[in-house]
């Protein structure tokens, strides 16, 4: 089973398969040379990436998250605003200490190879990596894959979701939507419950309830960035941030102040209406949030995957939505939320994908927003076939969402794609609660579809900026 916390994990910007997985594959590289007594006999360190990651890996910042990577990074810790100055002074010096500690010449247009269109076996985010003693000889080399929301895997474990799988026994496993609602059916838990009750099998509930509670807490921070920092994101397409401006424009508008949120979160309060009573206002609010979210992640800023992030902001803006907008929000609730969205997130990852470069955009933020509105459905007082027809709903309507990211950069249109999807996610909630749970078409049957859809997809859509938007839009 995968837990929530492999999910949702704190990383940096501005994606989780090409700037976090990179980041890590890449440590574990080092970290490997180190444990087995090699690392003071390198002088040379090669990395290749292929594929997508070799696409559309400058856009990305594939390059600088190796950079860190060998260096010692890790994407939870390392220091946001010291990034651009400690590559800087690499690529200048063409020096890099390993792991911080064992310096050795390092030339960026030598040792770091972008293979535009060549691909590894396995996944199209494929890395190699290679050690060579003072004599040439090789020390070690080891291929990588990063397989979507930072997860990395090893050739050994091809097919797994990280490079030690974790065979740790769950009180309920299930690897389906219907074995998850069996489960329901014979326990009397709601998913939430269901999720925690396996969550207990890594650590104890009170550090479960904790930790999702720091993840909610750094989504908040994510928001409050991005919602108070102008100017331009990098990159050739001089795209505009857009969140503190319209948040600027939404409190001048306010007419009523919100009801405070959880515990702590009473930074963005906002109005349940606009200037002369505009119902769909609080809908603006989640536009904002998830705009804010994305343009810290743009800009290479900390966020929170969720379970990518490409589509980072989806979970952050619905979750706001609950915390600042429904009646009685409480911590606990957004526990559950994260609980119930988390389980979801078990079900994309086990059978099918959420890496665009695998399937296309429908795995990521169609994931993310199928996510979400099981979150919003739990939260709400759903039941467990509401929350997986909420699922459902989410998901269906993002199937064939191509990723064809302008530039290689992760801004347009994944941006604005991030605020659509979250009120969809709301939508598909609401949808969900005003009816029985009966449906026609099962959660199981829409993963299986996107699957296949994924693998029917031509490869210039799945994060190569081969097709679609990237190549018809001129780059300024």
């Amino acid at each position: 089973m995968i837990s929530v916390f492999d999910l949702f994990s704190v990383g940096i910007g501005p994606s989780s398969s090409h700037t976090v997985g990179p980041m890590r594959a890449a440590r574990t590289f080092v970290a490997g040379l180190k444990a087995d007594g090699l690392l003071t006999e390198a002088v040379q360190v090669r990395a290749e990436l292929f594929g997508s990651l070799g696409a559309t890996g400058h856009g990305h910042g594939s390059d600088r998250a190796v950079l860190l990577g060998l260096a010692g990074e890790a994407p939870e810790t390392v220091d946001t605003d010291s990034v651009e100055a400690r590559v800087g002074r690499i690529r200048a010096e063409r020096r890099l200490a390993l792991l911080d500690t064992h310096e050795i010449d390092f030339d960026p247009e030598r040792d770091l190879t972008l293979h535009r269109r060549r691909s590894l076996p396995y996944h199209p985010n494929g890395m190699i990596f290679s050690a060579f003693d003072a004599s040439g000889a090789e020390l070690r080399t080891r291929t990588y894959y990063s397989v979507g929301g930072g997860f990395v895997v090893d050739e050994a474990a091809a097919g797994a979701d990280r490079i030690k799988p974790d065979s740790t026994p769950v009180r309920y496993p299930f690897l389906t939507g219907a074995q998850l609602l069996d489960v329901t059916a014979a326990t009397g838990l709601s998913i939430s419950e269901v999720m925690l009750a396996n969550e207990v099998s890594w650590r104890a509930e009170a550090d479960v309830r904790a930790g999702l509670l720091d993840i909610w807490r750094v989504m908040r921070e994510c928001v409050e960035r991005g919602c108070t920092r102008d100017g331009t994101l990098p990159g050739g397409l001089k795209v505009r941030r857009r969140a503190a401006e319209l948040r600027r424009s939404l409190e001048a508008d306010a007419a009523v102040p919100a009801a405070a949120g959880p515990a702590g979160g009473a930074a963005l309060a906002g109005p349940v209406a606009g200037a002369g009573g505009d119902p769909l206002h609080v809908m603006d609010w989640v536009t904002l949030f998830a705009l804010a979210v994305n343009e810290e992640n743009a800009a290479g800023g900390r966020v929170v995957t969720a379970p990518t992030n490409g589509a980072a902001g989806i979970i952050p803006a619905v979750l706001h939505y609950y915390a600042r907008f429904v009646p009685g929000a409480s911590d606990e609730g957004v526990v559950r939320f994260l609980l119930a969205a988390g389980a979801i997130g078990v079900l994309f990852k086990e059978n099918a994908s959420i890496s665009g470069a695998e399937v296309g955009c429908q795995g990521e933020v169609g994931s993310a927003c199928s996510m979400a509105a099981a979150g919003l459905a739990e939260a709400l007082g759903g039941t467990p076939a509401q929350v997986e027809n909420a699922a459902e709903i989410g998901m269906e309507h993002n199937l064939g969402l191509t990723c064809d990211p302008v530039g290689g950069l992760v801004q347009i249109p994944c941006i604005e794609r991030n605020a659509v999807a979250s009120i969809k996610a709301i939508t598909a909630a609401r949808l969900a609660l005003r009816g029985d749970g009966v449906h026609a078409v099962s959660l199981d049957k829409v993963i299986k579809t996107m699957r296949e859809t994924g693998a029917d997809m031509k490869v210039k859509y799945k994060e190569t900026a081969r097709g679609g938007l990237a190549v018809n839009v001129i780059e300024c």
